[in-house]
């Protein structure tokens, strides 16, 4: 197992093909399972199921799901890029625009007929597991206003899981398209998941190709977001 902060930081967000024909072994799920299985949750409620798909037929057809991108999400995916490296080290937040198609780095590009195609066909990549997690929303933890503790322990099941991936050398992409409408609903049709349930997200999993380029990844220092004893008191002291 690596040192755990080292694996921390070298998590990332694996956009990029997979090996078509590797798949991932049944003992390294159950790692991954198990990981997910002991992250915490507020009051220990544990509000989540997790459907793990394998079958090539079904990744095949939610892959041909055709879904768009809000101009809502254009417009404020936008604000959040950097279009150089320079740019993005010297922000410390964000992403680098070359991540994303034409149509999600060009302000009004959507209304272009060409651009506006290319959103809303993007199928999820090939993969060779996909983990859909779900929740029921009519529950929630105690006295937590839109059940805000309740989505914490959705994350903590997300990095948990994320994590271990990492460890095993997986590739772990979060697909959070497909859990808005109307995706969603076809998701849920295609596998049989209650009408009650929320897609909290998907994951899909995989070997990553390793000719694959690796992608510029900054964060803050820790002074920057840290605080002794008052807010304003930069650091750690």
């Amino acid at each position: 197992m690596q040192d755990v902060l080292t694996l921390i930081r070298e998590r990332q967000s694996a956009r990029m093909p997979f090996e078509a024909e590797r798949s991932i072994g049944k003992q390294d799920l159950r790692q991954i399972m198990e990981a997910g299985r002991w992250a915490p949750t507020a009051h220990n409620m544990q509000n989540f199921e997790i459907i793990v798909v394998d079958d090539k037929t079904l990744l095949h057809t939610m892959g041909n799901i055709k879904h768009s991108v809000s101009d809502t999400f254009l417009q404020e995916n936008y604000r959040q890029l950097s279009f150089s490296e320079e740019e993005l080290r010297r922000k410390k937040v964000g992403l680098l625009g070359t991540l994303f198609p034409p149509a999600w780095r060009t302000p009004g590009a959507r209304h272009n007929e060409a651009a506006a195609e290319e959103v809303m066909s993007r199928p999820i990549p090939p993969c060779s597991v996909l983990l859909v997690v779900v929740y029921d929303p009519r529950k929630r933890a105690p006295a937590s206003e839109g059940d805000f503790l309740g989505i914490m322990s959705l994350g903590c099941v997300m990095e948990n899981m994320w994590l271990m991936a990492q460890s095993l050398g997986i590739g772990f992409q979060i697909m959070s398209a497909l859990s808005a409408d109307p995706v969603e609903e076809e998701i849920k049709s295609i596998l049989n998941i209650p009408d009650y349930l929320k897609i909290a997200f998907t994951a899909r999993l995989g070997y990553p190709i390793a000719s694959s380029a690796k992608y510029l990844r900054v964060r803050r220092g820790v002074e920057d977001f840290t605080h002794h004893n008052r807010f304003g008191n930069k650091g750690i002291g």
